[in-house]
C-alpha cells in the first residue's frame, strides 16, 4: 500500500496547481474586431460596375447610365463561386473612379436608376447583400474616394457628397465586414464637363478623421481599409503577394492614403504604434474589370498557389478580385481556376503529421501554456516559456519517419506579434540539421521547403520582442504541382518551350485548339515570324499527370525592325525579354517596320525591374508613310499603371503604316519615359 502515496500525491498536488499568469502583452494589439476580421484569411473582391461596360480599367466619368445593361446578372451565382472556392465573404466596387453607382442613390443622377437594366428599378447591392447572406458570406463595401464625374470633386462640397453616400450604404444594406477605401485620389477627369484635371492634398482634401467617426458610430464592427487603415492596410502591390518578413504593427500616424513612398511602409514595422495587419489584393487575370481579351490570361494554379503561400502564408489575409463579365456572371474561366485552387489548398492540408506526433519544450510557462495547446486546433490556447526566455523551443516526435515538405506555426497575437527569427531543424543521426528558417511568423505563417523525411523535428525560437507565445503548429506534405511549360520566342522568331522538370514531356499546338497528349511533341525550336497562338502543355513521365496549357499570343516577330535612335539601347524595348527596359531621353519610341503593315493596335509593358521608373500615363501613338509628316491614330492612359504594371494593350481600327511612334505625354513619377518592351497588333 505504501508505494501507492507518492503517485497519489502527485496527482493531487497537479489538480491543486493554479494555473500561470499570462503573459503580459507586446504593444500594439489588435481590437476585437481585427481578431475576428484576421480569422476569415480569405475572401472576394468583385469589380463590376460601368467600366465593365467602357472595356477600361478607369472611367473617365463621361460615361453614360444606359452604358450599364448586363443581361444574365446573377448575384447569387457569384456568391456560389466564392463560398466554393471557401472564401468567407465578398466585397464590390459599389462606386468606382468614374462615379457610376450600383444603388439608386438619393444624391446623383449617375447611377444604375437611370440605367435600362431592371428597367432603372434595380438595385444591384441590394441583391448582392441578400445573395451573400443567403449563404453565410459576409459582405464588403468599396468606395472610391475619387470622383471622375462629380462636378464638385476637389471642393469641400464634394465630401457632404460623399458622406450622404456612405451613410446610405452603411445604413441600407446591414453589417458590413469591410469598407474598402482606395489610394487613388486626383487626376485629369470629367468633372461635370469640364474635363481637367483637379489635384487634391491627399492628406487632408478627405478629413478622414470624420470620415471615420460617421463610420465607426454607423458599422462599429467594419474594418476600415486603406494604405493606411486605421484597421487594415494596403500590401503595397497589386500581386497579392505579402513579405517574407511582414509585421501588423505600422506607424500608422506617419502614413497616409495615396503617399507616393508607401513602399517603404508596406512591410509594416516591428516596433510600430498601431495594430494595422495587411491584406494582399489581386485580380484572377490581368485586370481588374473583365476586358474578353483577358479570356486566355486568367491565372494558373501554380500562379495562384504562389500567391496563397506569399500572403497568407506570410502573415497577410488574401482578396481575389472576380472581374465579373458584360453577362453580370464570373467567367467560366475564372471560375474553373479558383475552384482549383480551392481543391490545392485542401489537397496540402488534408493531413496535419503534427496532429500523430508527442510534443516537448524546453521550456514552458507553466500549468494552462504547455506544448499540448500547439495541437488542440484552438487557436485561443497556446504554449509559452516563463518571463524572459526568448531563445526556446518545441520538439516533435513522430514516432516513426514520415515524409513533409510545409510547416505552418501561428502567434498568438492577441497579446502582440513578437517572433523576429525562428528555424525548423530535423534529426540525423542524433545530430540537428537546419531544414527551413523565417523571420515573421505572426497570425499564420507556412514555410514550403523541399520533401524532407525525419522521426523528430524542432522549431528554435531565436529572436522575438518578447516570450514566444504559440498557438498552433502543423506538419504537412504537400503534393508536388506540375507547373505548366514555359514558351519564349527571339526577335527573330525563334520559338522554344521548356518545361520545369527535365523529365516532363511537352506537346503543343498552333492551330487555336488546345494540345493533345501524344500528339505534335516538341522536339526543337520553331519559326513563328507572323500572328500566331503557342499552347504547349507538360506531362510528367512518371505519374503521367499534366499540366494546365501556357498560351501565348505571338504578333510579328521583331528582328526586321529599326528603331530610329542613336541610342544602342534602344534594342531593349523590342528584345522579347520582360525584364530588360529601355529609357528614353525624347520621352517616346520611333520604330521603321521595314515594310507597309496593316496594323490593329499595340502593346506596351512598363519596365519589371525592381524600382521601377518612367511609367508611361498618358501617350500617344501615331503612324506615317515617311518618317516625317506624322498622323495621330490614338491618345489616352494607361489607368492604374503604377500599382499594376502589367502588359498594356491598345486596340484600333485597322490602319496602314511602316513607321509607327509611341510617344509619353506624361508619367507617373515625371521622369524619362521607360519601355520594358513594345509590340504592335495585327489580329
Amino acid at each position: 500500500m505504501k508505494k501507492f502515496v507518492w503517485p497519489l500525491l502527485a496527482f493531487a498536488l497537479s489538480n491543486c496547481q493554479e494555473k500561470a499568469a499570462p503573459p503580459e502583452p507586446i504593444l500594439p494589439i489588435p481590437h476585437e474586431r481585427q481578431i475576428a476580421w484576421q480569422e476569415l484569411e480569405y475572401y472576394g473582391f468583385v469589380h463590376f460596375n460601368m467600366n465593365t461596360f467602357s472595356d477600361r480599367e478607369w472611367g473617365f466619368g463621361d460615361e453614360k447610365p444606359w452604358q450599364f445593361n448586363p443581361t444574365e446578372l446573377d448575384a447569387k451565382q457569384w456568391v456560389r463561386v466564392a463560398k466554393e472556392a471557401g472564401m468567407k465573404g465578398l466585397i464590390i466596387t459599389a462606386k468606382h473612379h468614374d462615379g457610376f453607382v450600383l444603388w439608386p442613390s438619393a444624391y446623383t443622377a449617375h447611377s444604375v436608376k437611370n440605367s435600362p437594366w431592371r428597367d432603372g428599378k434595380g438595385d444591384l447591392i441590394r441583391e448582392f447583400v441578400d445573395a451573400c447572406l443567403a449563404e453565410g458570406l459576409k459582405v464588403g463595401i468599396y468606395y472610391s474616394p475619387w470622383d471622375r464625374n462629380h462636378p464638385d470633386y476637389g471642393k469641400p462640397e464634394y465630401i457632404t457628397y460623399m458622406r450622404n453616400q456612405l451613410t446610405e450604404l452603411l445604413t441600407n444594406y446591414g453589417e458590413l465586414f469591410e469598407i474598402w477605401f482606395d489610394g487613388a485620389n486626383g487626376g485629369t477627369g470629367w468633372y461635370g464637363g469640364a474635363k481637367e484635371e483637379r489635384k487634391v492634398d491627399k492628406f487632408s482634401y478627405y478629413d478622414w478623421p470624420t470620415t471615420i467617426e460617421l463610420i465607426r458610430k454607423l458599422q462599429p464592427n467594419a474594418m476600415l481599409f486603406s494604405d493606411a487603415g486605421p484597421d487594415v492596410r494596403w500590401v503595397g502591390n497589386e500581386h497579392g503577394l505579402a513579405y517574407e518578413t511582414t509585421w501588423s504593427n505600422l506607424m500608422r500616424d506617419s502614413v497616409y492614403a495615396g503617399m507616393p513612398d508607401f513602399d517603404k511602409w508596406a512591410t509594416g514595422q516591428e516596433n510600430g504604434t498601431h495594430w494595422v495587419p495587411a491584406e494582399s489584393d489581386v485580380s484572377i487575370r490581368p485586370g481588374w474589370y473583365y476586358h474578353a481579351y483577358e479570356d486566355h490570361k486568367v491565372k494558373t494554379l501554380p500562379e495562384l498557389m504562389e500567391i496563397y503561400y506569399k500572403s497568407i502564408g506570410q502573415n497577410s489575409s488574401l482578396l481575389i478580385n472576380f472581374p465579373v463579365d458584360t453577362r453580370g456572371l464570373i467567367h467560366e474561366k475564372d471560375e474553373e481556376a479558383i475552384l482549383k485552387m480551392a481543391a490545392k489548398i485542401r489537397e496540402d492540408f488534408a493531413v496535419n503529421l503534427a496532429k500523430e506526433a508527442s510534443f516537448k519544450s524546453s521550456f514552458s510557462r507553466g500549468e494552462g501554456y504547455g506544448v499540448e495547446n500547439l495541437n488542440d486546433g484552438d487557436f485561443n490556447t497556446y504554449w509559452s516559456t516563463p518571463d524572459g526566455q526568448i531563445q526556446a523551443f518545441v520538439e516533435l516526435d513522430f514516432g516513426k519517419s514520415v515524409s513533409f515538405n510545409r510547416l505552418l506555426i501561428q502567434e498568438f497575437v492577441n497579446l502582440g506579434q513578437r517572433v523576429k527569427d525562428f528555424s525548423l531543424e530535423k534529426e540525423v543521426n542524433g545530430k540537428w540539421e537546419i531544414v527551413a528558417r523565417g523571420s515573421t511568423i505572426g497570425f499564420r505563417r507556412i514555410l514550403r521547403f523541399p520533401d524532407t523525411e525525419a522521426r523528430k523535428i524542432r522549431i528554435n525560437f531565436l529572436e522575438a520582442k518578447g516570450i514566444p507565445v504559440i498557438s498552433e503548429i502543423g506538419v504537412y506534405f504537400a503534393p508536388a504541382l506540375l507547373f505548366p511549360p514555359k514558351i519564349t520566342r527571339t526577335p527573330v522568331g525563334k520559338v522554344s518551350i521548356t518545361a520545369a522538370e527535365d523529365s516532363q514531356q511537352i506537346f503543343f499546338s498552333l492551330d487555336g485548339n488546345a494540345p493533345k497528349v501524344g500528339e505534335n511533341p516538341f522536339l526543337s525550336e520553331f519559326e513563328v515570324l507572323e500572328a500566331t497562338t503557342v499552347q504547349a502543355l507538360a506531362v510528367d513521365s512518371k505519374s503521367g499527370k499534366s499540366s494546365e496549357v501556357a498560351r501565348v499570343d505571338f504578333d510579328l516577330a521583331k528582328g526586321t525592325w529599326k528603331p530610329i535612335t542613336s541610342d544602342s539601347n534602344v534594342v531593349r524595348s523590342i528584345d522579347e525579354k520582360s525584364q530588360t527596359y529601355w529609357t528614353s531621353t525624347s520621352n517616346e519610341l520611333v520604330i521603321d517596320l521595314g515594310k507597309e503593315i496593316s496594323l490593329r493596335g499595340f502593346t506596351y509593358l512598363p519596365m519589371q525591374a525592381r524600382y521601377p521608373s518612367g511609367f508611361i500615363s498618358e501617350y500617344q501613338f501615331e503612324i506615317s508613310d515617311d518618317g516625317k509628316k506624322w498622323n495621330t491614330v490614338r491618345r489616352g492612359e494607361f489607368s492604374n499603371i503604377q500599382n499594376s504594371p502589367i502588359e498594356q494593350i491598345v486596340r484600333f481600327e485597322s490602319v496602314q503604316a511602316r513607321f509607327i511612334k509611341l510617344k509619353s505625354l506624361k508619367t507617373i513619377d515625371e521622369n524619362p519615359a521607360t519601355f520594358g518592351e513594345f509590340g504592335v497588333l495585327t489580329r
